[in-house]
């Protein structure tokens, strides 16, 4: 439970993605994105308990081509936040939706990692197998939904004190730059 704590309240893609679209979207029209983290991990965690963490294992570059991938988008992402619109005239987009965040889930450098540390550690193949992966997947999709929503909700309530355009401009640059920051740990 600590180590799921640790991992899903810190500062990652998902939460920075959420607290930004809470911000400039409120906690409502960001449920699809918050469903399709929760989901998307959740699928990503029983996918390596599945099998799928032996294929990484055996297969080490498939390591590489996903923090790759997953630093371009994440790239992508912090460039189309640092400049969105943010004034209330202008027509301000949807936030990212349901099937983006679950199919990011298998790209997320930081989720897969994460994954593959769970299942290692906390699901012994010799014994237990079946239990511990129950037991793994359900406590991680109560803290994917606890830390997913509390970070919106940190969005969502920064907004109050979102008096200026200048504000919300740099709201959307500091989120901009923890995802450059995200990228830089992956390669650290």
């Amino acid at each position: 439970i600590l180590f799921g704590i640790v991992t899903a309240f810190t500062p990652g893609p998902n939460n920075i993605m959420a607290s930004h679209s809470g911000f400039n979207f409120g906690f409502r029209k960001t449920i699809p994105l918050m469903l399709g983290v929760i989901f998307g991990w959740t699928s990503l965690l029983i996918s390596m308990e599945a099998g799928l963490i032996l294929i990484f294992k055996k297969f080490e570059i498939l390591q590489s081509v996903i923090k790759i991938l997953g630093s371009f988008f994440l790239v992508y992402l912090s460039y189309k936040i640092a400049f969105s619109k943010s004034s209330d005239n202008e027509n301000i987009k949807q936030p990212i939706g349901f099937i983006d965040t679950f199919l990011f889930q298998f790209i997320n450098p930081k989720g897969v990692v994460v994954a593959m540390i769970t299942v290692s550690t906390f699901v012994d193949a010799q014994l237990n197998y079946l239990r511990d992966s129950i037991v793994v997947t359900t406590v991680y999709f109560f803290m994917a939904t606890g830390s997913i929503a509390a970070w919106c909700l940190i969005g969502k309530y920064l907004r109050k004190f979102a008096t200026s355009e200048k504000f919300i401009k740099n709201f959307n640059y500091t989120m901009s730059f923890l995802l450059i920051v995200c990228v830089i740990l992956f390669y650290v």
